[in-house]
């Protein structure tokens, strides 16, 4: 049985003094990860979901994580959020890491802060990869959107997590919803969530996006509730030279939906071989589909078999290709009739 990773939890000090909490795990090239809105580095450890992201993402790697200041283990600040203030943190991280490149994951919030960094810092920076995120933070929520979902969040936090969550992560069982709400309000006070939910909703990056230089993978989810896929395109068409890959699923938290999808994508980027966390693991449905691959049914044939429209079955057929790690629906069928034969001897 393959030993379970552990993460290495550190402080280290900023500029002006702030204490900012890092937690690393796997070990070699770096992948610094700049998280979303809200983070907690224990307790994101201990949803089983979210850990299986971060150690799908660190096999071969050294992945590390912070909490930005005010959340989770970093210390609090009196500084109101701006994305000077979280390039000063992305700095403090960087210098730790030492003088080599490194690679860059930004999620959600974390998107357009890691592509400002990649801009300003072009020799810092392998390869980028943007998840979940927006050139421009005024463009993902309308005016009457964005005041109800704040005063939301500033007048009763318990009920403004709850309902972001179901926002966040559709496709994530309930129990994983609840724990993830009960860790967001965690993770920080009202008044730091409401700020920093304003500054994903203030920030554009728009004008810097032409000085990013590294190779730059921007991944989104189709149906994401939080942020369109147009903000997503509008990264990449900001990005000279940048790939947009469009995941099936609606969810916006990475961890949720077909996780292993994302994880697959992102690694053969960075040039990491194939996680092996989730690895061959369909579900019911997804193997009911690969059968049907196998037989040679077409996705109009898959949907009338199982009662599901062709798009629906389309959709089927590109995410097992994704988790499995495949490039085609001939290699699908291949890995069935294999693991078929295995499974009879």
């Amino acid at each position: 049985m393959q030993q379970r990773m552990q993460q290495r939890i550190g402080k280290l000090t900023t500029a002006d003094g702030a204490i900012v909490a890092y937690a690393s795990v796997g070990s070699g090239r770096p992948l610094l990860y700049v998280s979303g809105w809200l983070s907690h580095l224990e307790l994101s450890w201990e949803l089983p979901e979210e850990r299986a992201l971060y150690e799908g993402l660190a096999e071969g790697c050294r992945l590390v994580r912070y909490d930005r200041l005010g959340c989770g283990l970093s210390a609090p600040t009196d500084r109101p959020p701006s994305l000077e203030c979280e390039l000063e943190q992305v700095a403090t991280l960087a210098a730790a890491l030492g003088p080599e490149p490194f690679d860059l994951m930004g999620v959600s919030l974390g998107a357009p802060v890691a592509a400002a960094w990649a801009a300003a810092h072009p020799e810092t920076v392998r390869r980028l990869v943007l998840y979940g995120g927006w050139a421009t933070g005024s463009a993902i929520a309308s005016p009457e959107v964005r005041d109800g979902v704040l005063g939301l969040v500033e007048s009763h936090w318990g009920l403004g997590s709850d309902v972001l969550t179901d926002i966040f992560a559709p496709d994530a069982p309930a129990g994983s919803r609840a724990a993830f709400g009960r860790y967001q309000r965690a993770s920080s006070d009202a008044a730091t969530a409401r700020s920093l939910l304003e500054l994903s909703y203030r920030l554009d990056v728009s004008g810097v996006l032409a000085g990013v230089r590294a190779p730059t993978l921007v991944v989104h989810r189709e149906h994401d509730r939080a942020a369109p896929v147009a903000q997503a395109a509008a990264l990449a068409d900001g990005i000279a030279g940048a790939q947009l890959i469009v995941l099936p699923g609606r969810s916006h938290l990475p961890w949720a939906g077909d996780r292993h999808a994302l994880v697959t994508t992102v690694r053969r980027f960075l040039g990491l071989r194939a996680s092996r966390t989730g690895a061959g693991r369909l579900t019911a449905r997804q193997a009911e589909v690969a059968a049907l691959v196998s037989a040679g049914c077409t996705n109009r044939e898959i949907g009338e078999r199982l009662g599901i429209d062709e798009r629906s079955a389309e959709g089927h057929v590109e995410r097992i290709r994704l988790r499995l790690g495949f490039r085609s629906r001939a290699q699908i069928a291949a890995w069935y009739a294999a693991a078929h034969d295995r499974a009879a001897d």
